[in-house]
């Protein structure tokens, strides 16, 4: 059930964008106006995880759960019956909040699996986050011509409303922290910094990189942010531990979503437009045709995402994020040599896919086994928002760097080969993180070390030797 409700949310992330178009027509808007449905729930995403994953270490994860999915399903009916671009963009911001479905159900994984099934159930959940673009691309020109934009909307409704009956049903009680308070002060300056960094990022294309707004909205984050990483020090129960952010099982993780959300993106961009593109740059096809390309992407990407948690039991977590940043950075450095037949987006396509759910699985393995179970929620919900981020930077970087290869006002093929070697070039970093990341065994470090770093994914040491503990 849990799974269902992240599908649907994945989808219902990426569902609007086909319809763009028809949105900016029908609720008379400009385009700006109109990408501002994706930028809302994109925001309300990211300052919604962490607060949603605090709340559910807290109360228990099954109770904020149904109130999550009960929020997000009434965001998505509002966006669907919109009669304005405002009351678009409050839904949209409402079903945003949909996005604390992940650390909650990282928290159900690890309350209710044995050890034996968190890694396997943690890496499916990771790779979920893959599946809802390519059905939203497949389906959206069928629907739009014979039922309109708005049914579009209404596809994540079909998995929000069973999720939300299967977990009120299914998902057992698991216990939370009684007495624990919720650092609203911290969220408060999270949220604040938070939304004016992703703005400045999102609407830097359109209102100019140099512009007051955009850099006005960066300073803004950069102060927000500096104040609250003081205020979170100083709190007994911080929204965020900056002491847990140290940890290196979770700061090595961390950085690697972030890159992992961009090379996720970044291919978000470059292969549907280069599929479209005219020819000679481009292929000349439809966007049914540039959906078919994702789909083996897609389905590569749930399947590694099933088999990283054997491999995590096999050869550790660690292992298992570097092939997944090699196999990607493959798939990236062999379109950027050669992508003038479409078997080749398909071969580099795939690859890309399969080592991204690898990677993201890792990734989320390697958080939960560095910190205890009552913080499970709150880290992945930072490394979740880590990963938006990064897919914001993806999409930013890569429409930079077409533009500025646009020649008679189409990307050229330098754009294509400049933009699939820079995320091949990030993909790298990923592997020296995992170079940095925790071992599957402690060699040559004493105990007193060891409480300062993030556990080994695979020994199952004491709780009483993790770093959250010692406070």
């Amino acid at each position: 059930m849990a799974f269902l409700g992240v599908v649907a949310y994945s989808l219902s992330m990426a569902v609007l964008t086909p319809a763009m178009p028809l949105v900016q027509r029908d609720l008379h808007t400009s385009a700006a106006g109109a990408a501002w449905g994706l930028t809302a729930m994109m925001l309300s995403a990211a300052v919604s995880t962490p607060v949603v994953g605090r709340l559910g270490d807290l109360y228990g994860p099954r109770r904020v759960l149904l109130v999550v999915l009960g929020v997000a399903t009434a965001g998505t009916v509002l966006a669907a019956i919109a009669p304005s671009l405002g009351v678009l963009l409050a839904g949209r911001a409402l079903a945003g909040i949909g996005g604390g479905v992940f650390p909650l159900a990282y928290t159900v994984i690890r309350s209710v699996l044995p050890p034996a099934r968190t890694a396997s159930a943690v890496g499916l959940m990771s790779s979920m986050l893959g599946l809802g673009g390519a059905p939203s691309w497949c389906v959206a020109g069928p629907v739009i011509d014979l039922l309109g934009w708005r049914w579009l909307l209404w596809m994540p409704v079909l998995g929000l409303v069973p999720g939300l009956v299967l977990a009120w049903r299914l998902v057992p009680q698991v216990p939370g922290r009684p007495g624990a308070g919720v650092d609203w002060w911290g969220a408060g300056l999270f949220s604040a910094w938070m939304v004016a960094a992703l703005t400045a990022l999102t609407q830097g294309m359109s209102w100019g990189w140099t512009s007051a707004g955009v850099l006005g909205l960066a300073g803004a984050a950069v102060v927000l942010a500096a104040v609250w990483w003081v205020v979170e020090r100083r709190v007994d129960e911080p929204l965020v531990d900056p002491r847990l952010m140290r940890v290196r099982g979770v700061w090595t993780a961390n950085a690697a979503s972030l890159l992992a959300g961009y090379g996720l993106m970044a291919g978000g961009v470059l292969f549907p437009l280069l599929v479209q593109a005219p020819r000679p740059t481009g292929f000349g096809g439809s966007a049914t045709a540039a959906a078919m390309l994702q789909l083996p992407a897609s389905v590569g990407m749930t399947l590694a995402g099933i088999a990283a948690g054997r491999l995590h039991h096999r050869v550790g977590s660690r292992a298992v994020l570097m092939a997944g940043a090699v196999l990607t950075g493959a798939g990236y450095a062999f379109v950027a040599l050669a992508h003038g037949a479409m078997w080749e987006l398909y071969v580099g396509g795939t690859a890309r896919g399969v080592g991204l759910g690898l990677a993201y699985a890792a990734v989320a393995n390697l958080v939960v086994a560095a910190v205890e179970p009552a913080q499970t929620g709150v880290a992945t919900g930072v490394n979740t928002l880590l990963r938006t981020v990064g897919g914001s930077l993806g999409t930013q970087v890569s429409a930079v760097i077409l533009t500025a290869s646009a020649v008679h006002g189409h990307p050229g093929g330098t754009g294509y080969t400049t933009g699939f070697t820079v995320t091949a070039a990030s993909m790298a970093g990923v592997l020296a993180l995992a170079l940095a990341a925790p071992g599957r065994r402690g060699r040559g470090r004493g105990r007193a070390t060891r409480r300062s770093e993030a556990l080994d994914p695979d020994a199952h040491e004491p709780a009483s030797t993790r770093p959250s503990a010692q406070r």
